[in-house]
């Protein structure tokens, strides 16, 4: 990992697990985006889809866009979602890759892991686990998945260059990495890398 980070990475990542503590334990509390069922439905997610999982699996969802316009998963596909959160698209990437298929999110916050976990369990999803971890450092073999997906998280990582590098590390051969997130096309003045809060707001 680099050390050419803008910021300082574990303060960084400390500010983003707090904020999304307060997301995965006050899902409905008021936040500067949106979340949850509103949310899915704006992003264009499939609504009889989003409409059969339970609030547990849909409520701390706090996406940018939707992965899945990209291209539809197929049946048996291995799957990683970098940065799962309370766990609504691997839940929603579940439903598509089947019982044949696997999906593996990773998530840094305690609190978000232990209500996807419990949503998974609720749902009877036994192809579906959560574990604990970094976008930098992802704990997934090489060459594991067939198709990594994450959702407003790359924006959120002080590292990356890492950070993709460890998609393309899990990724096999001609496997592809289907991701939402947010982008600025101008250069951003080295004042503003440098503020904590613009990272997180």
């Amino acid at each position: 990992m680099s050390d050419d980070s803008p910021v300082d990475a574990q303060a960084l990542r400390e500010e983003v697990r707090k904020k999304y503590r307060e997301v995965a334990l006050r899902p409905d509390g008021t936040y500067h985006f949106h979340t949850g069922r509103f949310l899915a439905r704006h992003l264009g997610y499939d609504p009889d889809v989003v409409g059969a999982m339970p609030d547990a699996a849909v409520e701390s969802f706090a996406g940018v866009a939707n992965p899945f316009a990209l291209r539809r998963l197929e049946d048996g596909e291995r799957v990683v979602d970098v940065g799962s959160g309370g766990g609504f698209d691997s839940f929603y990437a579940a439903g598509q890759v089947g019982s044949a298929g696997c999906v593996v999110g990773i998530d840094m916050t305690a609190e978000m892991l232990a209500r996807s976990r419990a949503a998974a369990q609720a749902m009877d999803l036994a192809h579906v686990e959560f574990r604990e971890g970094l976008a930098e450092t992802l704990p997934v073999e090489d060459g594991w998945a067939d198709v990594v997906i994450s959702n407003g998280v790359m924006n959120l990582c002080p590292d990356k260059r890492a950070a993709f590098a460890e998609v393309f590390r899990v990724l096999r051969p001609g496997g592809r990495f289907q991701f939402a997130d947010i982008a600025n096309s101008k250069p951003v003045p080295e004042a503003a890398m440098r503020n904590m809060d613009l990272w997180t707001a």
